[in-house]
């Protein structure tokens, strides 16, 4: 037998293994949606999500989810007796954005020392930690994220380990606790980091592994050795007490290893920092190596010289419009990226923050990646370039059948733009969570502050 697959999970010892260790999640979504009234927006330009471009069209939504869009919204209409009509004549109407990685809440504003909880940088591998555990739900960056039509986002660890940790998706609804924002059914991913920062935060003299590319290599394949003995462990032992052995030891639980095996059975998603086009190529060898699947490369500025590699990995690649050269593996990026990187049929192109500044305007940053895109003679479309910041995000984090897409039966988490999304004029006039109006641009009861902002006044004393 080849060594590598020595430990591979099976699908049936899987399912032991997971009802044993990956059980129901301790800290659970509390998440709740307001209750508001069937709501039809007439008279907008609509963009789907789905790739679809509507003129003068309606959208329907009660219930929390979309009822009906299109031609279909006037005979289901009829089965409400009750609705709140919006005229948007002039607007356009796009699903909730979704920044698929943000780190609001664990570096929250304001930045100080006090509020950096991103980084559990005690250990190169601490995929013990979660996010979540850090997520300060005052962060002021929340609100003026979903002024900018921001519904829901990935909040991660920092890029400091080679496994940083669990991530978080939430919904962007301000609450006391992280539960009652925690998104219901998302799947957890894990944070891993390759390149400069590991090897920066370990190495350089300190006399702590890792020090150079090749040691964070040897440390993620430890780490995942490890992994693969843990759930074997667990397998013999559910095999032991099936089979009625009462005197089977139960092996001892690992917090870390729980983590990395939901990996490998499939139950959480990888999000990894990764720039370099060879690293992320390695990376992919790694993983089949091991048996597990990349979910989602970032800030990934080289993604284009391997388009055709991810899209037929099934990879989505998550990235900035035009950030670069603030390193040395940035170096290489271009304007260009994220068009380039959209080229290959099943591709899954992401234009992500990684900033409590350009969450704020992620509907711009995907407006700029379009232009570039239009700039090299591409004929990307505003219908096209809204799934950079709504569904392909939605995909990557394992909830696209619940939000991304303006479709019937999905969440009806729905902005209403002045103009154009993708204008430099353009800003969310509303903004609804589960068809609730949460923000509105005209009415000041419906400008949330957090608390952390009350009575703080912006004038600058002399």
């Amino acid at each position: 037998m080849n060594p590598k697959h020595l430990f591979l999970v099976s699908a049936a010892s899987a399912l032991l293994f997971s009802a044993a260790i990956m059980a129901a999640d301790p800290y659970a979504s509390t998440y709740q949606r307001i209750p508001a009234p069937p709501t039809v927006i007439e008279n907008a330009t609509i963009l789907t999500g789905t790739g679809e471009r509507l003129d003068s069209a309606s959208i329907l939504f009660a219930d929390g989810a979309v009822q009906a869009v299109g031609e279909s919204v006037e005979s289901v209409r009829l089965d409400y007796e009750e609705i709140e009509v919006v005229d948007a004549q002039g607007r356009w109407v796009t699903p909730g954005l979704i920044d698929v990685h943000s780190h609001l809440g664990v570096y929250p504003s304001p930045g100080m020392v006090a509020h950096s909880d991103g980084n559990e940088a005690t250990a190169p591998a601490t995929p013990n930690v979660w996010a979540e555990h850090s997520l300060w739900p005052q962060d002021p960056g929340f609100t003026h994220a979903l002024a900018g039509g921001v519904t829901s986002m990935q909040l991660l660890p920092g890029s400091a380990n080679l496994f940083g940790g669990r991530t978080v998706t939430v919904k962007n609804l301000p609450r006391n606790s992280y539960q009652a924002m925690k998104f219901p059914g998302a799947p957890h991913g894990l944070k891993m980091a390759c390149g400069e920062n590991p090897k920066r935060v370990y190495g350089t003299g300190k006399g702590v592994t890792p020090g150079t590319r090749m040691g964070n290599v040897a440390g993620y394949r430890d780490q995942w050795a490890k992994a693969q003995k843990y759930i074997h462990d667990w397998q013999q032992y559910d095999e032991l007490v099936e089979a009625g052995d009462t005197t089977a030891k139960e092996p001892e639980r690992n917090l870390g290893l729980d983590t990395l095996a939901g990996v490998l059975t499939g139950d959480i998603k990888i999000h990894m920092h990764c720039y370099r086009a060879d690293e992320m190529l390695l990376i992919l060898d790694v993983a089949k190596e091991f048996g597990y699947s990349v979910g989602t490369f970032h800030h990934g500025v080289e993604t284009y010289k391997i388009a055709d590699e991810l899209a037929e990995a099934g990879v989505c690649a998550a990235i900035w419009s035009d950030w670069w050269g603030f390193k040395m593996e940035a170096y290489d990026g271009i304007l260009e990226n994220v068009a380039m990187t959209d080229i290959p049929e099943g591709s899954c192109a992401i234009v992500h923050s990684d900033s409590s500044q350009l969450i704020q305007r992620l509907n711009i940053e995907a407006g700029k990646a379009m232009t570039s895109g239009r700039r090299m003679g591409l004929d990307i479309t505003p219908e096209h370039a809204i799934r950079w910041i709504t569904y392909n995000p939605a995909k990557s984090l394992g909830i696209e059948d619940q939000t991304g897409a303006l479709e019937p039966g999905k969440m009806a988490d729905v902005v209403i733009w002045s103009g154009n999304p993708f204008s430099v004029y353009t800003l969310a006039d509303r903004v609804y969570l589960d068809g609730a109006a949460v923000y509105d641009r005209f009415d000041p009861a419906l400008q949330p502050v957090s608390d952390f902002e009350l009575g703080q006044s912006l004038e600058v004393s002399p």
